[in-house]
C-alpha cells in the first residue's frame, strides 16, 4: 500500500503517473520505451530539482526564476512565456521575490512603460549557489555513463532542444 492506503501494483510504474503496465525505473532498458523512459526520467530531475530547492529554502518556481536571471535582466512579458504562464502569476512569483529581497523589477532603458526582472546581489548569490548544487546533484544521473555514452547523451539532448526551439519560434518554416 502506498501512503494514500491505495494498493500499488507492479503496473503501476512505481508511482511516476505512468501508463499502467509500464516498466518501473531499473526495468530492462530493451523493454522501456521513449514515452516512458522521458517521463521516469522527467521525475528524477524534478525530483533532484525539488529537493535542492527547499535545501535553499526556495520554491521549485523561485529557483527556476533565480537560474533564468543569472543570465541578466529579463522583460515581465519574456519571463512569463518562459515559464508559460499569464502575466498575473509571475507577478505574484515576482513579488514573492522581492519580498525575499532576491530580485526586483527596474524600468527597461528606452521604454519607461517596461519592467525588467532584475536579481539583487542576495539573489545572485542564492542562484549561483543553488545552480552549483543542482548541477553536481544531476550530474549523479549520468555520472554512470562511458564518456562515448555521456557525449551522446548530451548531444542528443542539445539536438532535440534545438529543435524544439525552432519549431517553437514565431516566422516562416
Amino acid at each position: 500500500m502506498d501512503n494514500t492506503g491505495q494498493t500499488v501494483t507492479e503496473g503501476h510504474a512505481a508511482g511516476l503517473g505512468c501508463a499502467a503496465g509500464a516498466p518501473r525505473i531499473g526495468a530492462d532498458p530493451a523493454d522501456m520505451d521513449v514515452a516512458t523512459g522521458l517521463v521516469q526520467l522527467t521525475s528524477l530531475v524534478q525530483g533532484i530539482y525539488a529537493a535542492v530547492s527547499a535545501r535553499h529554502d526556495l520554491t521549485p518556481a523561485q529557483a527556476k526564476l533565480l537560474c533564468v536571471l543569472l543570465d541578466g535582466p529579463r522583460g515581465m512579458a519574456d519571463l512569463a512565456r518562459c515559464f508559460g504562464v499569464e502575466k498575473a502569476a509571475l507577478t505574484g512569483l515576482m513579488d514573492r521575490a522581492e519580498r525575499r529581497g532576491l530580485a526586483q523589477r527596474a524600468p527597461v532603458p528606452g521604454d519607461r512603460r517596461a519592467l525588467q526582472a532584475v536579481l539583487t546581489r542576495t539573489g545572485r548569490q542564492a542562484a549561483t549557489a543553488f545552480h552549483a548544487e543542482v548541477s553536481a546533484e544531476l550530474a549523479h544521473l549520468t555520472a554512470p555513463l562511458n564518456p562515448a555514452d555521456s557525449e551522446q547523451f548530451r548531444a542528443t539532448m542539445a539536438g532535440i532542444i534545438q529543435r524544439c526551439r525552432a519549431a517553437s519560434e514565431p516566422g516562416p518554416r
